[in-house]
């Protein structure tokens, strides 16, 4: 093989890392969007779990749960004396959600969520019976029932408590059966409509285009959250065409910069397009300690004073030196982490500093606290 050749070989290999990198970063239309009208909904029912070893509620502080047991044996032909007294250990009511998928019809098994609204302790090994889940609309579109499945483990024993993992929540795999379909239908007339997950001017743009390609004319951009597609009237046209379209690759436009704090927890992310200008940045920490020595105070022979317990306090203020930090106009993300990592600054303090640097005007992104 002459080095010509060789050469020609490279530049083929070069090529083809080149195209997996680009394809590595297209993204899906049905990763970026959502056709309208195509959505979950959801559904939620009051029920009851029977049969837990001595974990359900107690009665005398769920009197809801009591109510519940009567209107269901009462249901079922059993009627109790009035003014019976109830102690059911064994039963927990229940609060029973479920999403809805689109296009479920009758008899399709969905999974459900059951939780303790009392104060059972555990729904372990219980068993859900029949829950009818209502919409908003205040019809019931599914039946639920079975065994609720939790995943932990709980024990108790000389006034210690061991609990692993959530055991007033638990889930029931197909627990539930669709009775009611929800019409949904796939666009009005010959058009269909794409909904961007987020925003955003650039990427509306890049999807119409991508689109036009395979389709030309079929898409425009009505604003930067929605697409209008021309699409076959025929249903099953209509179906095949919506499965082409959502597998149209495209690269989504750069996001905006943006920082988000998150003020409970102290977690601070910021995405690759933020920017600084040049500023300069101290932080220093002041630590405050205080401790207490306690002694006994021992009275001398014949005093007549009285042993008692003295608490000496000492309190100690500590405050470390401020390093100065000069950030160079146009930092990229790894810049800014390694700055702030070389003040030293915890999460806390990243929020302050990050505040101040977008009050100064040195912080060139959106800064959302949550």
């Amino acid at each position: 093989m002459t080095r010509m050749e060789k050469s020609f070989l490279a530049f083929l290999w070069m090529l083809a890392a080149l195209l997996v990198v680009d394809t590595a970063r297209a993204e899906r239309i049905k990763d970026l969007a959502s056709i309208a009208g195509v959505r979950n909904n959801q559904l939620v029912g009051y029920g009851l779990v029977v049969g837990l070893d001595g974990s359900g509620d107690q009665t005398t502080q769920t009197p809801f749960t009591v109510q519940s047991i009567i209107s269901m044996l009462s249901a079922m032909g059993v009627n109790l004396p009035p003014g019976q007294s109830l102690q059911l250990k064994n039963v927990a009511a229940v609060m029973v959600t479920a999403s809805l998928p689109p296009f479920a019809r009758s008899g399709q098994p969905i999974d459900i969520t059951v939780s303790s609204i009392g104060n059972a302790k555990s729904l372990k090994g219980g068993t859900l019976i029949l829950t009818p889940l209502k919409g908003a609309d205040g019809q019931t579109y599914a039946m639920a029932q079975g065994n609720v499945v939790v995943v932990g483990a709980g024990a108790s024993g000389a006034g210690s408590k061991t609990t692993v993992n959530h055991l007033s929540v638990g889930r029931v795999t197909g627990g539930a059966t669709v009775e009611r379909e929800v019409p949904m239908p796939l666009g009005q007339g010959e058009f269909v409509y794409l909904d961007l997950n987020t925003t955003d001017f650039g990427t509306a743009q890049l999807m119409v285009e991508a689109i036009n390609k395979t389709t030309p004319g079929a898409a425009t951009a009505a604003d930067a959250r929605q697409i209008r597609v021309r699409a076959p009237t025929n249903p099953d046209e209509r179906v095949s065409f919506i499965g082409r379209i959502e597998n149209i690759q495209l690269t989504p436009a750069k996001m905006s910069a943006k920082v988000i704090v998150n003020s409970r927890t102290g977690s601070v992310v910021m995405n690759q397009s933020v920017l600084l200008d040049s500023c300069a940045v101290a932080h220093g920490n002041l630590s405050v300690s205080v401790s207490t020595d306690n002694t006994v105070s021992q009275p001398g022979a014949l005093s007549g004073g009285q042993t008692a317990g003295v608490s000496n306090a000492q309190i100690d203020i500590k405050q470390e030196g401020g390093a100065m930090m000069n950030i160079k106009a146009g930092a990229n993300l790894a810049d800014i982490v390694k700055a702030l990592n070389a003040l030293g600054a915890n999460p806390q303090d990243l929020m302050a500093i990050l505040q101040a640097m977008k009050s100064a005007g040195a912080l060139r992104a959106e800064l959302e606290v949550i």
